[in-house]
């Protein structure tokens, strides 16, 4: 019931984190980069005196860009998190390791104990198949095929069931790595805009203009690049750190199917 009630909540986890982030971007843009301190005469009409007041000068696309840094940042937070409960108490590869030993002996229930100690996605799926594995040797009307199939089958179940909850949330953080470039190359079109309005004029060039488009477009691309950046590295850190628990899941599955067809042909 607990668990269900969990995968119930989790959809409204994302939309929350999404708007709330926005939120904080809109209020660090107007009351920390817009603060009086950091431009001249204390108001942010005024020259900015600082960087923090150079980026608030970047417009109203900063804000969003903002926002979709703090949401990358957050999910990658998350994920990390998620991911290193799925690693479970302990070095996934020493346990794989221990199973098997434990499993070359034929001494399940010990090995179902250090799944209990483990915890994490990939103890639940060697848990799982353990489990499938005693259960096979108490049938009596199973030929063997059909025995290693039922124990592939649990595995694969197991394993369907824990794969999505690691990868959740991922697409967020690439959908953020793409569209930030994207938003941020608004924000500089909007900025050369006005640098290009400030050089149209008749006479001489409105100067402090230009300087005002340069800057804005500037900071939105330096902003969309930033995050850009820091979304792919992170998406492609969780995807190798997936990779790397999904590999133990097989690998220690192999074993107990390997295991088993040997200690039945020894029997047999």
């Amino acid at each position: 019931m607990t668990q269900e009630k969990k995968q119930m909540n989790i959809p409204a986890f994302a939309p929350l984190v999404i708007v709330a982030s926005i939120f904080v971007g809109w209020i660090i843009y107007h009351f920390v980069l817009g603060a009086g301190g950091n431009f001249e005469g204390g108001t942010n009409e005024g020259k900015p005196t600082d960087l923090l007041g150079q980026m608030y000068k970047g417009g109203v696309i900063v804000p969003l860009l903002i926002g979709i840094l703090l949401i990358v940042l957050t999910f990658s937070i998350e994920r990390l998190m998620t991911i290193m409960r799925a690693k479970g108490n302990g070095s996934v590869e020493a346990f794989v390791r221990k199973v098997r030993e434990l499993l070359s002996t034929g001494n399940i229930s010990e090995a179902i104990t250090e799944c209990d100690k483990q915890r994490g996605s990939v103890a639940n799926v060697i848990r799982s198949g353990l489990v499938k594995y005693g259960q096979v040797e108490k049938e009596t009307n199973l030929d063997k095929e059909a025995k290693v199939a039922a124990i592939q089958k649990s595995l694969e179940e197991a394993t369907a069931l824990e794969l999505p909850m690691l990868s959740k949330n991922l697409v967020i953080i690439s959908t953020c790595a793409s569209i930030s470039t994207l938003v941020g190359l608004l924000g500089t079109v909007f900025g050369m805009i006005k640098a290009f309005a400030a050089l149209s004029q008749a006479g001489a060039p409105d100067a402090i203009g230009l300087a005002s488009g340069i800057s804005e477009a500037l900071v939105n691309t330096a902003l969309g690049i930033g995050a850009a950046a820091l979304g792919i590295v992170f998406y492609n850190l969780f995807n190798t750190l997936i990779d790397s628990l999904t590999y133990g899941m097989d690998e220690a599955g192999f074993s107990i199917v390997q295991t088993y067809s040997a200690t039945h042909k020894e029997r047999e």
